[in-house]
């Protein structure tokens, strides 16, 4: 059987995103969705080899290879990774008519857009197998440079240009903290390797208080990163200003990728007094903001950005607790569950907008979409059947196993508040309330790609809704 070593799939992710890159530069005159389809096509087999890797393939090389690792949890987001990549690409097909209008050169410059999702990708995967705080930092800034570039894609559009510019700064700000966590770690231990930093600190010879403050600047720098409270403020500006295939893959892709690295980093932090505590604090802070400012919202997107928050929260719940198969299942069904809102989301609002009153009556006038929103809001509220409902169902089993109950009170709580936000959109789309303007009767078309992804996403949301195991069994290999 043919085999390859792990690192190859990054690099075979940035020479396919190098390569559109160069290749759009001189083909001027070349539908540039084109080159979505290349990366598709090309994430896809990449997709595939990663199921052919060599077992054991970093244990027989030098030390190089000590920042980085192949672990069953790295190998299974990868696959993640490229799965949303490939969805998000799709999702910029049918978003091109929009970026047309809304880059310089009348849209000539697609190619980029589509290209950049690739390297994003590249470095999310590396992201999830780094175990050296250098290597996290490498690759945190090779996907952060990325987004700074796709949220502002649209020159034209001034809100965007805010969301780029705030998400730019936020993410320095962000950086800096981390840089200076990971300095105090350096000079408290000598070490980045998190594994020789979980042996330094049961050592029992550190500075504690040296490495408690390390530990927290990073905290912070990663809390940007994944939008816990109180480092949320870029989330709902960002959300709404970027492209909306972008929004999709900031809400999953650098999400997913964030939690994995804090599972991994707070295992020798937890060792640390009063690191537990806040971390109940943070958790408790996200799930209740989140809810409640998603509450008002009548913008779809904003409302998904501050849903974003909430369902972070519950994650915070999941890594807290250590918990790395109900962080990943749950990670998961937010994966499906988000992707098919944005996905019906670039459709609808391309004639009606982004906010929720565009979604007045689309259960007669394209019942497919409809329905499929329907699975993807009930989904997120956690209702059962959903693979929404199993993922929050095992955060709370975690958290009491860990004895955690007022996280999994508060977390049950709002809970239900989330269940008025959600299906206020699809009261919407069935029953629009009196008095708000209707929307006029035309057909919405989905193309022959979109129409298959969000039929898989949707059966993989109700399959999952029932029958759990194949996820949990993944993680076992």
């Amino acid at each position: 059987m043919i085999s390859l070593p792990a690192p190859h799939l990054e690099i075979d992710v940035l020479v396919l995103g190098i390569a559109i890159l160069l290749f759009e530069t001189f083909a001027a005159r070349v539908d540039k969705k084109i080159f979505a389809y290349v990366g598709i096509l090309g994430l896809t087999l990449v997709l595939i080899a990663s199921f052919f890797l060599a077992p054991n393939s970093l244990e027989q090389t030098s030390a190089f290879w000590s920042f980085y690792t192949a672990d069953g949890l790295a190998i299974f987001f990868k696959r993640f990774e490229l799965i949303t990549t490939i969805v998000v690409l799709a999702m910029m097909i049918d978003y091109a008519p929009v970026m047309r209008g809304a880059t310089d050169r009348f849209g000539s410059n697609l190619g980029e857009f589509f290209s950049l999702p690739l390297l994003t990708c590249a470095g999310l995967m590396y992201l999830v197998s780094a175990i050296d705080f250098i290597f996290i930092f490498v690759s945190l800034e090779l996907v952060t440079i990325s987004f700074f570039v796709l949220v502002s894609f649209s020159r034209k559009d001034a809100v965007a240009l805010e969301a780029g510019v705030k998400y730019l700064i936020l993410g320095g700000v962000s950086a800096a903290f981390l840089v200076y966590g990971i300095t105090w770690i350096f000079g408290v231990t000598g070490e980045t390797n998190l594994q020789r930093i979980t042996t330094a600190f049961a050592s029992g010879n550190i500075d504690i208080q040296a490495a408690t403050f390390g530990a927290v600047l990073i905290v912070v720098g990663l809390g940007f990163k994944i939008a816990a409270v109180p480092f949320q403020i870029w989330v709902p500006d960002v959300y709404q200003g970027a492209p909306t295939p972008v929004t999709a893959f900031l809400s999953v892709g650098s999400k997913a990728a964030g939690f994995v690295v804090l599972i991994r980093v707070l295992k020798p932090f937890l060792m640390l007094p009063n690191m537990q505590r806040l971390l109940v604090l943070l958790a408790l802070l996200t799930v209740i903001y989140g809810n409640l400012a998603a509450l008002p919202q009548n913008n779809l997107k904003r409302l998904l950005g501050y849903s974003s928050v909430a369902h972070a929260g519950y994650l915070l719940i999941a890594v807290l607790c250590l918990d790395g198969p109900a962080m990943t299942f749950y990670l998961v069904a937010y994966l499906l569950m988000t992707l098919l809102s944005f996905a019906v989301l670039i459709v609808v609002s391309q004639q009606n907008g982004d906010e929720i009153s565009g979604f007045n009556g689309l259960g007669k006038r394209q019942p497919l979409l409809a329905f499929a929103m329907v699975i993807a809001m009930v989904s997120l509220a956690g209702l059962p059947f959903t693979a929404g409902f199993f993922g929050k169902f095992f955060i709370f089993a975690a958290a009491i196993a860990q004895k955690q109950f007022l996280l999994v009170a508060v977390g049950i709580v709002t809970v239900a508040c989330g269940f008025y936000y959600y299906l206020k959109v699809i009261r919407a789309m069935y029953w629009p309330a009196a008095g708000q303007p209707s929307v006029q009767n035309e057909i919405i078309t989905i193309s022959p790609l979109s129409r298959l992804i969000m039929v898989a996403l949707m059966v993989a949301t109700i399959v999952l809704g029932v029958y759990p195991q194949p996820i949990l069994n993944a993680l076992k290999h």
